[in-house]
This record gives C-alpha cells, sequence and structure tokens, in this order.
C-alpha cells in the first residue's frame, strides 16, 4: 500500500520512535550476552552510546558509559577507588604504599569501606599471578589481548569471589557495573561471563587445576600457590640458604609476603612518649624501642603524625637506622661529631639517626639524588629541625661525595636503591615491575655508593650498608666485592649492634643468625627483610715514636 511508511525492520515510522524505544529496551536486555550494540547507534571503541537530546534542537552531551537501562548502575566507591588505584600502578608506575591513602582521602572513603577498599587493592596485587593463572583459563584469548582496564577490573571481581568474604552474587553484579561504568557496556557483558566461570570453582580447586605439579615442577607450583614470579622465588630460596637458613622455609616466607602488615609507627626521638601514642589508642611495638602499633587503618588523623613527631615505618626499617645510632657507639673509633645518610629519601631513617645525634653533639647531612625526594626528607625533620636538632639536607649524587667530602664523617648510612623484594608486603607491585636485570643494573649502584660510603667515612668511622632486600646479590655480594677492592675496611659482626635497637624483652629471644651480618626477614621477626652490614676505616696507624712521648 502506498501509504504504509515502514523502515528496513518493519517498524512503522510514523509511531514516533516508540518502538525504537522498546527495541533498545530489549536489546538492553540482550547486552548481557553480547559485546555490539543491536539498535544501530553509534558507539565508541569502549561500547559506549551517544547520549543528548536526540531531536531536540539541544547539543550533543558525548557518550554515556553505558545503555539507556543501565546507566544509573555504578560500583561502590570502594571498587572504583581499587581500580583507580591499580591503574595508576599500572600507567605511572605508583608505590602501592603511596597511592591508597591520597586516594582514600580524595574520594572520602573511610571506616569499614576504607577496609575493604585496602584488602581488595593490595590482595589483588599481591594475587595478581595466581588471578591471572586462573582468567587465563577463563579466556579464549591471551591476556595480552585483553584491554588492561577490563583486565585490572577482573582481577578485582575474581579477587572477592576467591579470596574475600564478598557474596558471590555481590562480587560479580558489582565489578560487572563496575566495568560498565569504567571500561564500556561491552566490558560489562565480557566480564559478567568470564567472572561467572571464575565463580563455578573455588580457589583450592582452581590451583589445582593451573599450578604446576610441584614434584616435576617446584618453583612453577609456588610461582602460583603464591602469586611470585619464577625467578623470584629462586633468588628467594637462593637468599634463605645463602643466609644461613633451610630452603625448606621457602613457603613461610612466601606466604608471609603475602600477608598484610601491621602497621607500625616510629616515634621521633625526644618528641613523643609511647603514653601518648596509648591515649591515641597504638600500643608498643614488637621489637624496636621506638615503635608503637597501630591497629589498622589510617594514622594520619592522629595529632602526633599531622604534628610530624610520629611517623608509619617498618620495624626493620627502624632497626637498621638504630644499629648505626645507637648499637654503634662503642664501634666508633673517630672523632663522633658528623654523621651522614647518603641515600637519605624519603627521609624515615634520616629522622631517627637526626633525632639522636642531640645525645653525641653531633649534625647530620641527609645526601639524596632527587629533588622531590630531597623535598620529602626536609618534609620528614622539619619537627625535629625545630626542636634544634642540626640537620642539613642536600641534593647530590651520592656516588660523588666520598670524593667530595673524604674522611669527614664517624658514621654513614648507606640504605642503597634495591629490587625492594625485601618489602613485597608493603610494594606487592615491585614483584611484577622488577626483572633479573634489574638485579645487575642495581648492583653497579650498590657498588659505587658503598664505595662512596667507605671514602666518606673518617678512619675509625662506621659504615651500615643497608638494602631492603634478602637477595645475595644485593647484599652478601657487593658487601664482599667491595671488600676485595679495599685494605683500609673490616667487616664488623653487626648483631650486638641490632640487639641495641631492640626493646629489652625481646633482645633475648631475636633471632640474628651467625653473623657478621643481619639478615632480617617477614616469616621470623614480621619485619621487611632488612639487610644490615656494618664496616669500619681501619684507623690510622699510630706513630710509636709520638705515642711514647
Amino acid at each position: 500500500m502506498s501509504g504504509d511508511r515502514r523502515d528496513d525492520r518493519g517498524r512503522d515510522s510514523r509511531r514516533g520512535g516508540r518502538d525504537d524505544r522498546r527495541d533498545d529496551r530489549r536489546d538492553d536486555r540482550r547486552g548481557e550476552r553480547q559485546d555490539g550494540p543491536r539498535d544501530g547507534r553509534s558507539r565508541d571503541e569502549r561500547g559506549r552510546t551517544r547520549s543528548g537530546s536526540r531531536g531536540q534542537g539541544g547539543p550533543r552531551r558525548g557518550y554515556s558509559e553505558s545503555r539507556p537501562s543501565e546507566r544509573s548502575r555504578r560500583s561502590t566507591p570502594s571498587r572504583q577507588v581499587a581500580l583507580e588505584g591499580l591503574r595508576l600502578v599500572r600507567e605511572e608506575d605508583s608505590y602501592a604504599n603511596l597511592v591508597l591513602p591520597r586516594l582514600l582521602r580524595s574520594h572520602r572513603v573511610s571506616g569499614r569501606d576504607a577496609a575493604f577498599t585496602t584488602e581488595l587493592f593490595y590482595g589483588s596485587l599481591r594475587a595478581q599471578g595466581r588471578l591471572d593463572a586462573i582468567l587465563a583459563a577463563c579466556i579464549d584469548r591471551p591476556l595480552d589481548q585483553v584491554d588492561p582496564a577490563l583486565l585490572d577490573v577482573l582481577r578485582l571481581g575474581a579477587y572477592q569471589l576467591l579470596d574475600m568474604t564478598v557474596a558471590p552474587h555481590a562480587a560479580t553484579s558489582e565489578t560487572v557495573a563496575l566495568a560498565r561504568s569504567q571500561v564500556g557496556a561491552g566490558a560489562a557483558s565480557f566480564a559478567n561471563a568470564i567472572l561467572r566461570r571464575v565463580g563455578e570453582k573455588d580457589l583450592e580447586t582452581w590451583i589445582d587445576e593451573v599450578a604446576p605439579d610441584r614434584e616435576k615442577d617446584p618453583t612453577g607450583h609456588l610461582a602460583v600457590v603464591h602469586s611470585h614470579p619464577r625467578w623470584v622465588v629462586r633468588a628467594l630460596g637462593d637468599a634463605l640458604a645463602g643466609h644461613g637458613r633451610s630452603r625448606d622455609e621457602i613457603d613461610e616466607l612466601l606466604a608471609a609476603q603475602n600477608a598484610a602488615p601491621a602497621v607500625s609507627l616510629v616515634m621521633r626521638p625526644g618528641l613523643t612518649d609511647l603514653d601518648e601514642l596509648i591515649d591515641n589508642g597504638a600500643s608498643q611495638g614488637r621489637l624496636s624501642v621506638f615503635a608503637a602499633s597501630w591497629p589498622s587503618g589510617d594514622p594520619g588523623g592522629m595529632d602526633p603524625v599531622k604534628e610530624g613527631r610520629v611517623a608509619v615505618q617498618d620495624e626493620g626499617s627502624q632497626l637498621a637506622a638504630l644499629a648505626l645510632a645507637l648499637g654503634a657507639d662503642d664501634l666508633v673509633l673517630a672523632e663522633d661529631h658528623h654523621w651522614l645518610d647518603l641515600c637519605a629519601g624519603p627521609g624515615g631513617k634520616a629522622a631517627l639517626l637526626g633525632g639522636l645525634t642531640v645525645d653525641h653533639d653531633a649534625d647530620l647531612l641527609a645526601v639524596e639524588m632527587q629533588e622531590h625526594r630531597t623535598e620529602l626528607v626536609d618534609r620528614a625533620v622539619a619537627t625535629l629541625r625545630e626542636a634544634g636538632c642540626e640537620i642539613t639536607t642536600r641534593t647530590a649524587d651520592g656516588t660523588t661525595i666520598g670524593a667530595e667530602l673524604p674522611n669527614r664523617f664517624s658514621r654513614v648510612l648507606a640504605d642503597v636503591p634495591c629490587s625492594g623484594l625485601g618489602a613485597l608486603r608493603r610494594r606487592p607491585e615491585a614483584r611484577w615491575r622488577r626483572t633479573p636485570a634489574d638485579i645487575g643494573r642495581l648492583g653497579t649502584i650498590q657498588r659505587a655508593l658503598l664505595t662512596s660510603a667507605l671514602d666518606a667515612a673518617a678512619p675509625g668511622g662506621v659504615v651500615a650498608y643497608v638494602t631492603c632486600s634478602p637477595h645475595l646479590a644485593e647484599t652478601r655480594l657487593i658487601v664482599a666485592d667491595v671488600l676485595q677492592t679495599r685494605t683500609d675496611v673490616e667487616q664488623l659482626d653487626a648483631r650486638e649492634a641490632v640487639r641495641a635497637g631492640v626493646l629489652p624483652s625481646a633482645r633475648g629471644d631475636i633471632e640474628l643468625g651467625e653473623g657478621p651480618a643481619v639478615q632480617l626477614w617477614p616469616h621470623v621477626h614480621g619485619t621487611d627483610a632488612m639487610y644490615i652490614s656494618l664496616l669500619r676505616r681501619l684507623p690510622e696507624p699510630t706513630d710509636e715514636g709520638t705515642e711514647a712521648a
């Protein structure tokens, strides 16, 4: 009939688009089962539709994040913050332990929601290797062909399903909503399908399926079960053996590196005491004489923290600084008035050293190569300076300080840049960023810094070589290599120096190995895996004739 106005889908165009809207809703319901649009409207590369006043004469408002019937669907702020944190870690190489507190504050996530976000964010980073092995079994293409943002969403969803006590339907629906709002409608359909597959089995069943057999491939098995790269598993096993422990402890060590660490506080010397922190909700620390333990969450709202009298610092890091500041009192054979922190950023150890210079009538020079990290040091020591501590900061290359200021300092801390394999509890992203090639590159820098530290030390002065890694190529081998090149240096037994910073109640029980260096362990000491070696420049020979006179 000549008056019949129908389009190619048989719809009457005179009905004002009502059929279109019904078809749109029907297509929306199908969206959970397909990736692309069925309504013929324009979508961008992320699967989002154009929104705006169609036929109203007004301007288009750009792309919406989802189909019309889904535009009200948004995931919780907690999950959005966790996803944003993963993106910053992935795209900008941000440190997990620095980015999360900032995001929690900026998004005003607190209380139980902040605790949930923290577990989800850190847990997903720690478990990334294991989660990827499981997701790879559910996805029909290599993971490197999945949109990185969508892969982050899938990791968050899989972690909730397998590792947290979130109800399966909530974990899936909230993650699908997150994918829809942050990546697109097609991504939401894909996430829905994949997470349903993940949720069909529990974690133990999945590990049995995706982990290599322990007898045939023990390293591969541990890499999946404990979510560490293969090379890290091997390196940590070698480190246990090389530092005098049993390789059989590898399961305990890897498990400890996946456990969320307690929040440790450090009291700036002379600026507060334990009673004040207890009044604020803290308790005594486990090992360090300057430590306190915070129950959970971010202590940044506590007045002593806001005022710079208290800070967050692992007890292993505290013991490393205290071994030099307290434990070396009987080891220094030089005039004890000038101290040096050679690699001071971000300033935690410099603040401990600087606070203890007063008792020795000494000053501290804190050197940092990068300007922004020097600013962090200035911030860390500001309150101590106001209290009268003589602390100077300087932006400079630590490898040149020994030549510029030779034979000057009685105590030198060389807390050198390292792989961070000893701090994976706090910086879980480091395990996925580092490669074996980094160890060799860092070794060159570490040797140069230790050499510079020894050159800067006065005869009779003591150098503390410190790393937050147990890797043999960053610890024992560095010290051995440098000692081979010098005849004016001796290695000291660091065990009693470390004990000097330990609470009296714990001194008799702490395991410090066979010496002469000390290697701390997460599964033994509950700290980061700090390595502490003490070296002394040999005093200059005394002229016998002068001595007799």
